[in-house]
């Protein structure tokens, strides 16, 4: 456990710990003066992304395909049967800004009041700066779209946004000091006066240099998760929106670097994305979380943010972020060759290097497991273990050592990346030395030839080791069929038998599970490969 907690601590920075340390001991004394001013605003808030509907009934909420009733659970976490994450949920208030939500105006009314009744100012989950963040912004947001929030909520929001000021997350930094910044900006146009102006200003500068850190040269988030990427491309795009709002000129000169930001990102994420128009499952990302591709898009289209990109290349190189996109004929491979990263904020990072998942005929066919929960337990720790994944586990260890909810130890280093364009085929070679501690010093080496027919995988361990296996997880709606040793049929709905054969010490197929969304687990299946010193094949053939 010292050995954990030293190599996890080592990557912090100052600020960060510092930061803890004051945020946990400080109790801010937050001015309650009357509300301030609303902002004469110069044009219209267009139509954000509607979110998913999560207010039911009679104040039910349904959130990670869980649901609860108000009346009986209360807006705390002290019921154990409701993670913090799903409270978090409860208490964004995302089910202002989702369909229909013109349908549940009284409700909607009723249980803005209900909150500000029972959750007195710094009491509770619901006061973590996180979820006040995105409440600041959503109710700003249903007010825009002509609603009207009373003057007690109005005076609660500025309340909120007074002691949101005085907690921001230095300590976290990344998604949530992005989060809390941009709550600062929406405040700081919502309002008018001096204070809004200073909310405005040291919203606008953390986002100035929290962006340009955390937005890569390739176009992706720092964190290197599909679903955080994507909420961090909305939340640029909300912000070019309330932008427009607005008739202060300090805030043209940052509306055109958000849109030259946000046109990469996009870039990025077509890339990381299935045929199916969805993400893949990289570090902490699941569906049903961020919005989609296409929702992005038309949100883009309203904000006449236009872009066209040219169709991919046969590989697309991620440099930054370390993922590489392989593309043939009728088969999409993502591949990753990514560090944890960043250094001093690996909480949403997996032990997945060297990863990979398989597009076949549009469709998913090998993919990592998902994600389905945050708490700390047996579930996290197995969703971010190397053997969740679509890679090689050796001596029954993680190839970076995760641990808790959100930490970790040593890391994975990917090395030695190579890649060849080849006339009928497309070669990557990457090894990582995330097992080198152990004893014989272990090195994972694997290599992808893609055609047009195949997919080929071979693993090789450099060094001494006790045992290791690779591990292949099959999507839940593929069918798979024996047909001889270390050779199996694979069946796609409504396209030909896919063979695919292995050689190794011994291949076996087990039961498992994929989780496309939090809160849900499908049966599924999963092969495992043992390995030697001589390496492991695994081809994967279909017909043109």
């Amino acid at each position: 456990m010292i050995s954990l907690y030293f190599h996890t601590l080592k990557y912090l920075k100052l600020k960060q710990i510092y930061g803890r340390i004051l945020f946990n001991i400080s109790k801010p004394q937050i001015n309650k003066e009357p509300v301030l001013s609303l902002m004469a605003l110069k044009n219209n808030f267009c139509l954000p992304i509607a979110h998913k509907k999560s207010l039911r009934g009679n104040y039910v909420f349904c959130f990670l395909n869980k649901c609860g009733s108000l009346s009986k659970i209360g807006w705390q976490n002290d019921n154990n049967n409701y993670s913090k994450l799903w409270r978090y949920n409860q208490h964004y208030f995302d089910d202002l800004t989702s369909k229909d939500s013109f349908k549940r105006k009284k409700k909607h009314i009723n249980l803005l009041m209900r909150w500000v009744k029972e959750n007195p100012v710094g009491v509770g989950v619901g006061w973590d700066s996180y979820p006040t963040s995105l409440r600041i912004v959503n109710w700003i947001k249903w007010s825009l779209s002509k609603n009207i929030l009373t003057r007690t909520l109005l005076n609660n929001l500025v309340i909120q946004v007074r002691w949101l000021n005085k907690r921001l997350e230095w300590h976290i930094l990344g998604n949530h000091l992005l989060s809390n910044a941009k709550a600062l900006v929406f405040a700081g146009i919502f309002f008018s006066g001096e204070e809004a102006n200073i909310w405005l200003s040291k919203g606008l500068k953390i986002l100035e240099n929290e962006l340009t850190e955390q937005i890569l040269s390739d176009g992706g988030n720092f964190e290197r998760s599909p679903m955080y990427h994507s909420i961090v491309l909305e939340d640029l795009l909300d912000l070019i929106n309330i932008s427009r709002t607005s008739n202060k000129n300090i805030l043209r000169k940052h509306e055109n670097r958000w849109i030259k930001i946000a046109i990469k990102m996009f870039r990025w994420l077509e890339a990381m994305n299935h045929p199916d128009g969805k993400i893949s499952f990289f570090n902490d990302s699941a569906l049903g979380i961020a919005p989609s591709l296409n929702d992005l898009r038309l949100y883009a289209s309203r904000l006449n943010i236009n872009f066209k990109f040219s169709k991919f290349n046969k590989i697309i190189n991620l440099f930054d972020t370390g993922y590489i996109r392989m593309t043939s004929k009728d088969a999409v491979v993502l591949l990753d060759t990514a560090p944890i990263g960043p250094d001093y904020l690996p909480g949403h990072a997996h032990a997945d290097t060297l990863s990979f998942e398989l597009s076949l005929f549009g469709q998913r066919l090998f993919v990592n497991s998902g994600t389905s929960d945050y708490g700390n337990n047996p579930t996290r720790q197995y969703e971010r273990s190397t053997k969740a994944h679509n890679t090689v586990v050796v001596n029954n260890r993680n190839s970076s050592e995760v641990w808790g909810s959100f930490r970790v130890a040593r890391r994975a280093n990917p090395i030695n990346l190579i890649i060849k364009k080849l006339k009928n085929e497309t070669i990557v070679s990457c090894s990582h030395d995330g097992y080198k501690h152990l004893i014989g010093k272990p090195v994972h080496k694997r290599i992808w030839k893609l055609s047009n027919s195949s997919l080929i995988i071979k693993d090789y361990i450099k060094g001494s080791f006790r045992d290791a296996f690779a591990y292949f997880y099959l999507h839940p709606s593929i069918k798979i069929k024996e047909s001889g040793k270390n050779n199996w049929k694979l069946k796609i709905k409504n396209f030909p038998l896919i063979s695919l054969n292995v050689k190794c010490v011994s291949s076996k197929l087990e039961q498992s599970y994929y989780s496309p969304e939090f809160g849900k687990k499908i049966k599924s299946q999963r092969l495992k490969l043992e390995i030697d010193n001589q390496g492991s094949y695994f081809i994967i053939s279909w017909r043109n």
